[in-house]
């Protein structure tokens, strides 16, 4: 596994940059005649690289050769405030040249235990495969404050030992369910991408770099590419303890 951390003076700096990054590998992949799987996330990060994505190079790429997927949703209908979907939508995926069938939303509004099988299913006939896991080019993931990272919580190790490729998931505090890629299918991506940002991910951050025994309370300590490579985009607020 290869691991590249960058840290950047500010939220928007780092989604620039991962955006040009993310280009480039679409357009690596396009030039090989390869169609691009990507998994998003949602949250801050994500919206503001969506926005440099659809006003920077909605017209440059060649998003015909891309299909979208997502890392995890909550179980809300696509018109929800909160659906990860809904977000890229709006701010992204419908301002651009791009096949309806190269976008695999998850059914948040379907019985999750259903949905995340026929996901699964989804997944599986539009990815490649290595060892008989769905290969992603990338996996867009963040980092939340009690160390989660897509739909995977502290103290919820079904995700991290799961031999699914979906599984659904329960928030801790809301008990709201949720469906969310496993780590085996994460760890089994070319490249793997963290987008964190601000000050209140700093404790997580250095716990993580820093091997803190702690750390292995957080599912995203359990992030490790197993071909591929990992990426740390971090603004200078969540990285100062570094």
């Amino acid at each position: 596994m290869d691991k590249i951390v960058k840290i950047f003076p500010s939220p928007y700096e780092l989604a620039e940059k991962f955006a040009e990054e993310m280009v480039r590998m679409i357009k690596e992949s396009s030039n090989k005649k390869k169609t691009f799987a990507v998994a998003l996330s949602g949250g801050s990060t994500p919206e503001l690289l969506f926005t440099i994505l659809r006003e920077n190079f909605a017209e440059s790429v060649s998003w015909k050769n891309v299909h979208i997927f997502w890392g995890d949703e909550r179980c809300v209908p696509p018109d929800n405030a909160e659906s990860n979907f809904g977000m890229a939508w709006r701010k992204f995926l419908s301002k651009i040249e791009i096949p309806s069938l190269n976008i695999h939303r998850i059914h948040g509004e379907d019985d999750p235990e259903k949905e995340a099988s026929r996901y699964s299913e989804e997944i599986s006939l539009h990815t490649g495969k290595r060892d008989g896991i769905p290969l992603f080019d990338l996996v867009l993931l963040g980092l939340g404050e009690d160390g989660h990272t897509a739909s995977i919580f502290p103290g919820h190790t079904g995700l991290l030992y799961s031999d699914k490729i979906c599984d659904v998931a329960i928030h801790p505090l809301t008990q709201q369910k949720r469906i969310s890629l496993t780590v085996k299918v994460i760890n089994n991506a070319e490249a793997v991408t963290f987008l964190v940002t601000g000050n209140k991910k700093e404790e997580i951050v250095k716990k993580i770099f820093k091997k803190d025994p702690s750390a292995l309370n957080y599912p995203a300590t359990y992030i490790v590419p197993v071909y591929g490579r990992l990426n740390w985009f971090i603004d200078k607020e969540a990285g100062k303890l570094l």
